[in-house]
Formats: C-alpha cells, sequence, structure tokens
C-alpha cells in the first residue's frame, strides 16, 4: 500500500516556492531550530506571506486590500495637493490666514491616515505610477499651479468620502467637510493672488498709524497728516468721545468717513473704519479695526471679503496668537502707557512689545500714550511701527508732528 500524502499545512503553498530542505516527506526545519539559517525563510513564514500578499488571498481580502491601497494614495495625493497650496499662500501670498485654512485641512486629513493604509502601499505594483499627461507640462504660472492641484485635491476628497462611506465613516465625513471647505479655499485663493496684496504690501510699509478722535477740524488735520507722508488712517468716532459743537450719530459719520476717504485716495493713504463694518462697507474703506470686545474676525471677513484689510487690538500674547489663526492682517499692541483713548486700562509696558514683535509674523503696531518722547524707548525695544491719537491731532500743527515722528521712526510712512 503506498504511503500517504503528507498532512497539509495551512495552506498549499506550490513546491517551488518550497524551502530546499521542506519537500514532500522530508523534515520541515521549525523556526528556531539549532542549525537553521535564520536568513532562510520557514515553510510557516512562506505561508503567512503567502496570505498576505499571494494569489491565495481570497476574493474579498484582495478587494479590501485594493481599497486600502486606493484610500492611502488618495489621502496622499489630496495631502501633498494642500501642502501646495499652503506654501503658496505662505511664500507667495504672505496669508496666514489662508496658511493656517490649508494646514487645518492638511492635519485632519493627516489623522485619518491609518497604518493600515499605509501598509497597503504598493508603489512597485501601481500600473499608473509615474504616469504623467501632456497637460502638467503645460502648467506656466502660479495660478495654474494652484488651480491645478487645488482640483486635484477636490477629486482625491470625492474618492475617499465614496469609497471611505462604508468602511471608514470617520474619513468620510472629514472628507466631505473639507471638500466643502475647500471650495472656499479656492475662491480665497485665487482671489488673493488678483489684488489684495496690493493693500496687504502697503500696509508693510506703513510705519506710522493715525488714529483719530471726534473733534473740529477733523478733516484738516488728517490731511496735514497725509501731506507728512501718513499712509494709514484709522477712523474712530466712539460714542461718548465727541468734543465738537454737533452731536456725533450715524448721519455725522458717514458724512466725515467719506471726507477721509476722499482724502486718502488723493494721497494713496489707507482708511480703516474702526469697529463698524456698515460703514466701512458704505464707504469703500481698505478694512476694519476690531478690539476684543467687538464682531469675531472671521464674521468681519465673511462679511468684507478676502481683500480688506483686517485689525485687531491686543492686550497679551494669547490674544496676539489667536488674532494671527483668525486671520487678521495686522495687530496694535498695548496700551504700552495710560492713555485717555482706554481709561482704566492696565498699560502692558514693553514687555509685551517684546513678545509680539519676537512672535508675530504680521505687522504690529505698539499704541497706547506714544509721542516723541516714548520712541527712543520702543525703538529699543524693536518697535518700528507705532499708532498715535494725540500726538498728531492734538499738535499744534498736526502736519509738522506727523512728519518729527516719521523722522524718529526714520520713515517715510
Amino acid at each position: 500500500m503506498a504511503d500517504p500524502l503528507p498532512s497539509p499545512t495551512a495552506i498549499d503553498v506550490p513546491l517551488a516556492m518550497a524551502h530546499p530542505d521542506t519537500s514532500p516527506g522530508s523534515d520541515p526545519a521549525p523556526r528556531g531550530r539549532p542549525g537553521a539559517d535564520p536568513a532562510q525563510p520557514g515553510l510557516a513564514d512562506q505561508a503567512e506571506a503567502w496570505q498576505r500578499t499571494g494569489p491565495f488571498l481570497g476574493a474579498a481580502a484582495t478587494q479590501e486590500r485594493s481599497i486600502e491601497r486606493l484610500l492611502d494614495a488618495n489621502l496622499d495625493r489630496a495631502r501633498e495637493g494642500l501642502r501646495v497650496l499652503e506654501d503658496w499662500a505662505r511664500f507667495g501670498l504672505n496669508r496666514a490666514d489662508l496658511v493656517a485654512r490649508c494646514k487645518d485641512l492638511r492635519q485632519r486629513l493627516g489623522q485619518c491616515h491609518r497604518d493600515r493604509y499605509r501598509a497597503a502601499r504598493q508603489t512597485a505594483t501601481d500600473v499608473a505610477a509615474g504616469m504623467e499627461h501632456p497637460a502638467q507640462a503645460e502648467r506656466r504660472g502660479p495660478e495654474a499651479v494652484l488651480r491645478a492641484n487645488a482640483a486635484r485635491v477636490q477629486e482625491a476628497l470625492r474618492v475617499l468620502e465614496e469609497f471611505g462611506r462604508e468602511r471608514d465613516p470617520e474619513l468620510a465625513s472629514q472628507a466631505a467637510a473639507c471638500r466643502y471647505a475647500l471650495y472656499d479655499l479656492d475662491i480665497d485663493l485665487d482671489q488673493a493672488g488678483q489684488g489684495d496684496q496690493d493693500r496687504r504690501s502697503r500696509l508693510a510699509a506703513c510705519h506710522l498709524y493715525l488714529i483719530t478722535r471726534p473733534m473740529i477740524g477733523l478733516e484738516a488735520m488728517v490731511a496735514g497728516a497725509l501731506a507728512a507722508g501718513v499712509r494709514l488712517v484709522q477712523y474712530r468716532a466712539k460714542d461718548g468721545d465727541s468734543d465738537a459743537a454737533q452731536p456725533l450719530d450715524d448721519q455725522r459719520r458717514l458724512a466725515e468717513a467719506r471726507a477721509l476717504r476722499a482724502l486718502c485716495d488723493r494721497y494713496g493713504a489707507l482708511l480703516i473704519i474702526n469697529d463698524r463694518i456698515d460703514l466701512a462697507l458704505a464707504v469703500a474703506a481698505d478694512g476694519v479695526h476690531l478690539g476684543q470686545g467687538d464682531l469675531p474676525p472671521a464674521l468681519a471677513r465673511s462679511l468684507l471679503g478676502p481683500r480688506k484689510l483686517i485689525g485687531r487690538s491686543t492686550h497679551q500674547l494669547s490674544q496676539l496668537q489667536q488674532a494671527i489663526r483668525d486671520g487678521c492682517d495686522y495687530v496694535g499692541v498695548g496700551p504700552v502707557h495710560a492713555t485717555p483713548s482706554k481709561p482704566g486700562r492696565e498699560p502692558v509696558g514693553l514687555a509685551y512689545v517684546r513678545q509680539a514683535l519676537a512672535c508675530s509674523p504680521i505687522p504690529c503696531f505698539a499704541i497706547g500714550g506714544i509721542g516723541p518722547g516714548e520712541l527712543p524707548a520702543l525703538r529699543a525695544a524693536g518697535a518700528d511701527r507705532v499708532a498715535v491719537v494725540r500726538a498728531i491731532s492734538a499738535a499744534a500743527d498736526p502736519q509738522a508732528a506727523a512728519a518729527d515722528l516719521l523722522a524718529l521712526l526714520g520713515a517715510s510712512a
């Protein structure tokens, strides 16, 4: 009677794949057996490998692994595309708010990039690896690169949403949320490159910021400052601040803001409106300045659009960091000294000014009780941008006062 066939192992490994010492009828070398070559895989090792990657993988498991490869590839594709958008927002547009939005999307997807998706990656057997299209070579300029990568991210997110819906609901949900967020981000990136960069470059060139107060002769005072070289003006007219003969109501505010808009246009200066987004829109101002108790910057941005400037008052480092995350274009840092414009506000001194300058990627204007006598200490602390109220508005000769401040700052605007 013939000898019985050897008992089958967990799977039937082809004989050609067997170790020389494990042919049928021989004694398989167990793992760790004395004298066994550790570099040569044993039968059990080969079985495990074939179960993972070989043709003995079941149809359902093969499909699952294909989908994991697909999810891995599209997570990579979406995150890489977002990095292209993020770096252009950072280095090309100098827009901290757009950088933060790109980074947020990229990090959210990164948290969904499971280890099992990475483990399924098989670049060497990917039939489309390295495949290019002639259109890729025809991209000319940053706009074309941004447009192509935004579309690439959107397509990848749609794939993640569709194939992740059943297997990874969290990934599918994040992909859908990111896709809708990207629609708005794409528009804002496009608009940022078409004109609002001019406002921000003009802002970066400004070192003396004039903030107005209700007064008789407002237009003449601002005109004098503009003639001296000031190129950044904030119209501020709070209730209870009036020292003029006529009441301070919205009709007066509108008339004064329109007059300042015309003056600023004549001198090529930026006009910011304090607090009042409606007034800023009514006179086509260049932006708004918001205090800590005013509307959130995100709401202001949604009303004003991406091209306008948004400033924020800050009194401590955490507020500055939040302003940066909120996409503000500049911050006020202070009050450095006690000031009648902010009665009861505790001065922050030079310590916070130094902190702000050390960590802020956006312009910082020191503010609060600043005049010619305070500039040397501020300059020694590293500050070269200041915002003033009475140093110009209460001067006998506003034009001369503004010219003196600019000279002390070593600036022309």
